[in-house]
């Protein structure tokens, strides 16, 4: 089972939600866990800001050990950007969803703007994992 990840389930961890890493490791045991490359810049970009330079540079390479990081293709960019055009969402959430979609994914989440009802795109909502 392949599941595509955006940066707020990478970010409620660091922000001390472990449980959620627990759960999410349990239930990616079989599988892999890809996020586009623009929302781990996301992370490390929200990691840098909050906690500073070193902890940033420390974390990445711990976070592309445990997913597959996508550079997005030119088809990608025109996907996300089309998505963007038909939802009310940031840039980089765009590219979350263009991934799963590419990737037939489960895009897992609890960023409101992408649990959206009748979206091209297929999510899991994160927030009430314990």
């Amino acid at each position: 089972m392949t599941v595509v990840l955006d940066a707020w389930p990478v970010m409620q961890f660091m922000q001390g939600r472990e449980s959620l890493g627990r759960q999410m490791s349990e239930l990616l045991e079989d599988g892999e866990a890809v996020m586009s490359w623009i929302n781990v810049g996301e992370v490390y970009h929200s990691i840098r800001r909050r906690w500073g330079p070193p902890l940033a540079d420390e974390l990445l390479p711990r976070l592309l050990a445990n997913v597959a990081a996508e550079m997005p293709s030119a088809l990608r960019v025109v996907e996300a950007a089309k998505l963007k055009s038909e939802h009310r969402m940031s840039y980089a959430d765009a590219f979350a969803a263009a991934t799963a979609i590419a990737h037939d994914a489960e895009l897992w989440t609890g960023d409101p703007e992408l649990l959206a009802p009748n979206a091209p795109w297929r999510w899991r909502d994160l927030r009430q994992v314990q």
